[in-house]
């Protein structure tokens, strides 16, 4: 199911979306400001982000920012009542993929919603490699590298770092590296997947000054570089 976070203060608006949303079967998470739903992107795994632009704690355009920040992939439609071409324009420099101005027919807005989500998907599944920092993964030949150097990964070891490329700067929780990594709903009596993770820590950490993945006590993990300001 497609999870989609929207930031919306106006509770109508917001209402009229979610509602439209979930009768199409979208999982939808409402936020009426910005930095909660900054919060929630950091520890949930969304499929879309759909924002006001006028918001109440933080700007549309410095949250956009943000939210490209934690999820470089992640689509993101901008939502407006502005409607000049110096919008638009900074609105997409900011990082926004399309951009729509209220109001908007349901129907012209779940197309482009349809569109962002195919295209999303479409350039992941088409990617050959994922970088992040000095780490790289080649998808085609099925092997890693640090800073050059190649790392000796097991199938699952393998499987594991891409969750956490595909997804960076995001706290995975265990259940959901269970679920995409093992395909099994996680069982909280065992460790297997402390173990495996520290079994990848020490391959891609160990020899390096700069760590990557980094346990968030009671949370789960999350792939990071903590060198880089934020």
């Amino acid at each position: 199911m497609v999870h989609v976070c929207l930031i919306e203060d106006e509770e109508k608006v917001a209402g009229f979306i979610s509602r439209g949303l979930q009768e199409l079967q979208y999982q939808v998470t409402v936020f009426s400001e910005g930095i909660a739903a900054e919060q929630s992107l950091l520890q949930e795994t969304y499929d879309l982000v759909i924002m006001d632009l006028m918001l109440p704690d933080i700007h549309g355009f410095d949250l956009c920012r943000q939210v490209r920040r934690i999820s470089p992939n992640i689509p993101i439609l901008m939502l407006t009542a502005l409607n000049s071409i110096q919008e638009k324009v900074e609105g997409l420099r900011s990082g926004a993929d399309d951009y729509l101005v209220k109001p908007f027919h349901f129907s012209e807005f779940v197309a482009r919603v349809e569109a962002l989500l195919r295209r999303n998907r479409k350039s992941t599944i088409d990617a050959e490699e994922l970088v992040f920092s000095d780490l790289k993964l080649d998808l085609q030949s099925k092997t890693a590298f640090r800073a050059g150097k190649e790392i000796i990964l097991t199938s699952k070891e393998f499987g594991l770092l891409e969750l956490f490329m595909r997804h960076p700067n995001r706290i995975l929780s265990r259940d959901f590296i269970a679920e995409k990594v093992w395909s099994i709903q996680f069982d909280t009596g065992t460790n297997f997947i402390d173990v495996y993770v520290n079994y990848l820590r020490r391959k891609i950490d160990t020899s390096n000054q700069s760590k990557l993945i980094h346990t968030v006590i009671g949370m789960g993990y999350i792939l990071k570089n903590n060198n880089l300001s934020r």
